[in-house]
């Protein structure tokens, strides 16, 4: 009978600096180092990942084992043939840009096994070489960012998750742009994942279950190719948000003056602000943007800044959400501004 001190030692046999061998796909690499007593993270040709202790091996028994090389004599002496080494390829399905949660385990005060955190990797499943901004938030507070460009079918680590601040409403807010500026498709495209609870719980109890080392999250299928429909602009949304529609000979003379930033603090859009509730003050914010962006879209302007401020995110939110859905938004992007810092939204726009 194997005692569980045996099966611990053979378990944690591999040392950082080991060369091992991948059992499923013949690739070799190094140990960089043990998560857990069961999985540790290994490195294959500059890509790091975690694997459990029973997928890898020693390359020795590999090669005791493997064909010796042929031997052919030429003119009364031997020459060795060399052995063709077969070639690994690892498939991977075009399926989109993916988060991917590997749960990294730790024991409580019972020995049981408890989930520490989670290594956060993207994994870039299209055939474009993708560069993207991430910036993490936990509640209205803005833990960290980074910038970093990721190439076709590859991976990459992003940060460490600790699981308790599962509970502290997460939020990744990603900007993906292409490597290479492609007319046809989207300069900026925005994606927002917010990790629920409930469910990275779920799904990691999942992966545990079934001795998986990670569950994937899907951010997008293909990057997003420009709609035809959007240099078409609709009139009927300026006489439904009561602007008045005049002939084109006179349209320049009876449009509002140019604006290319506004400002929607409360302050800065009524003297009343304080005697409104929470929701009043939002709806009169939206409409002011509403009608800002439509007078932007009339004078064909390129770009417009909206000044939402940090605070609960609240605006922005609603703002970005609405910008969604408008045909004639060709991207937008909320970075760090010199004068604004995160409280602005840059809009670019079809013209």
């Amino acid at each position: 009978m194997i005692s569980r001190e045996n099966i611990t030692f053979v378990s944690m046999k591999f040392q950082e600096g080991d060369q091992i061998l991948v059992l499923a796909t013949g690739e070799r690499g190094l140990v960089v180092e043990w998560i857990d007593k069961k999985m540790l993270l290994i490195d294959v040709d500059g890509t790091a990942f975690p694997v459990y202790a029973d997928q890898i091996d020693f390359p020795y028994f590999h090669d005791f084992t493997a064909p010796k090389p042929l031997k052919k004599k030429i003119a009364g002496s031997m020459v060795e043939q060399p052995r063709k080494e077969k070639n690994v390829q690892r498939f991977i399905d075009r399926d989109g840009v993916w988060l991917s949660f590997f749960p990294v385990l730790d024991k409580d005060v019972f020995d049981d096994d408890i989930i520490s955190h989670f290594r956060i990797y993207v994994l870039n499943h299209t055939d474009d070489d993708l560069v993207f901004e991430l910036s993490i938030f936990y509640g209205a507070k803005k833990e960290f960012a980074l910038k970093n460009s990721i190439r076709a079918l590859d991976e990459m680590y992003l940060f460490d998750m600790p699981f308790e601040h599962l509970n502290d409403q997460p939020k990744l807010d990603f900007d993906f742009s292409l490597a290479v500026a492609d007319k046809k498709r989207l300069a900026h495209f925005e994606v927002q994942f917010k990790p629920k609870a409930k469910q990275i719980f779920k799904l990691s109890d999942e992966v545990l279950k079934a001795q998986k080392a990670s569950f994937n999250i899907n951010l997008f299928e293909t990057y997003p190719i420009k709609d035809p429909d959007q240099d078409r602009f609709d009139m009927s949304k300026l006489s439904a948000a009561g602007f008045k529609l005049y002939p084109a000979e006179k349209i320049k003379a009876n449009l509002p003056p140019v604006r290319t930033l506004i400002d929607l603090h409360a302050d800065k859009l009524t003297e009343l602000h304080q005697t409104l509730q929470p929701s009043a003050i939002l709806d009169m914010q939206l409409k002011a943007f509403e009608k800002f962006y439509e007078e932007a879209i009339a004078h064909r302007l390129a770009s417009i800044t909206v000044i939402h401020g940090i605070g609960t995110g609240k605006l922005k939110d609603e703002i970005h959400e609405l910008l969604r859905h408008k045909k004639e938004v060709k991207s937008f992007v909320n970075r760090l501004h010199h004068l604004y810092g995160y409280g602005a939204t840059e809009i670019y726009i079809l013209t």
